[in-house]
């Protein structure tokens, strides 16, 4: 018979996880999102072997410190970017090693530039969607017709998208918040013959034995069947089925978002603009044409899913209103 007994090594190591396992056990308990999972472990795994591999236990404020100075000043990278591994860090020592880190919430983060944001104007806009087509021309007149920002129109799915009352539900957006905005008239004819597409690349899947995409938290254990089901699929499915890093699975996921951040810089490039417009750009423009056009501020923070009216705030660089804007004294 074969040896029945347990192996003590695997039950050891079941008992006492490696950090980084530990780390993505919480991530996941918390319902981080897998991007989010994959940055943070990136992130301590570099600080750790900065430091000759020593256990985050046996180090403190000195150590994260020196790891943030080196990162700005040897790796010289964005405040942005130094406060995202700060984040990280906190993250490991206050929700996965339970430590006290008031000395870890005085390490001081970097101060971000105030940048105002680059706009098109619509001549522009127009230029750039012309030098698109597809999936790609689709995705980049909801950016720009309905605020979106790059991962919530890649995360869209069929039942986000309300033809009817012309709207288009984004959920799980950034603060973990959901919003409505404007499905523009202009793309829904577009987007309905694009979506024809795609249920039939769904039906093609189901016959195949494929067709599962992946669901959030648990509602895979809630709603067992829906996860085939046509409204849970994404708007913007990718061209290929690939294997789920969590469960495991054969799935087809959404597009890879660097696919349309490379089209639009192709676009950009191919209609001589000198700006250095991308995804966002279209997101900025439309805000700041919607206030050119004279919606009301606060309208526009909600459709953006803005916490703060200060950040709306900034669309109003380009407005010359009575009051506001000044004339050159040279003209």
């Amino acid at each position: 018979m074969p040896n029945m007994a347990p192996n003590l090594s695997t039950i050891s190591s079941a008992r006492n996880p490696k950090l980084l396992d530990r780390v993505r056990d919480v991530l996941r308990r918390k319902h981080y999102s897998f991007r989010t999972e994959r940055t943070y472990t990136d992130w301590i795994k570099r600080f750790i072997i900065y430091h000759g591999k020593r256990h985050p236990k046996e180090m403190a404020e000195a150590e994260v410190g020196e790891f943030l100075t080196h990162l700005a000043r040897d790796g010289k990278v964005s405040p942005s970017t130094q406060n995202q591994a700060l984040s990280a860090l906190l993250f490991l020592y206050k929700q996965v090693l339970q430590q006290e880190i008031g000395w870890l919430e005085g390490v001081e983060r970097a101060k971000k530039p105030v940048r105002l944001p680059v706009v098109l104007t619509r001549a522009e806009v127009e230029k750039i969607l012309q030098h698109l087509h597809g999936t790609h021309r689709v995705m980049a007149e909801l950016l720009y017709g309905s605020g979106l920002r790059l991962m919530e129109c890649v995360r869209l799915r069929v039942k986000d998208m309300d033809f009817a009352y012309a709207h288009i539900l984004v959920r799980d957006g950034k603060g973990g918040k959901d919003r409505l905005t404007m499905l523009p008239v202009h793309c829904a004819p577009r987007l309905q013959r694009h979506l024809q597409k795609i249920k039939a690349q769904h039906e093609e899947d189901l016959e195949a034995g494929f067709g599962s995409v992946y669901l959030p938290n648990a509602l895979e254990r809630k709603y067992p069947k829906a996860a085939w089901e046509w409204p849970w699929q994404f708007v913007f499915p990718s061209s290929r089925l690939s294997i789920d890093p969590r469960s495991g699975r054969r799935r087809r996921h959404h597009i890879e978002e660097s696919s349309l951040q490379l089209a639009v810089k192709r676009a950009v490039r191919a209609a001589g603009l000198t700006k250095p417009a991308t995804c966002h750009t279209l997101r900025h423009s439309f805000a700041t044409h919607l206030l050119e056009n004279g919606s009301d501020i606060r309208t526009v923070q909600e459709l953006l899913g803005h916490k703060d009216v200060g950040t709306t705030m900034i669309y109003t660089h380009v407005l010359n209103r009575p009051g506001i804007g000044v004339r050159s004294p040279l003209d």
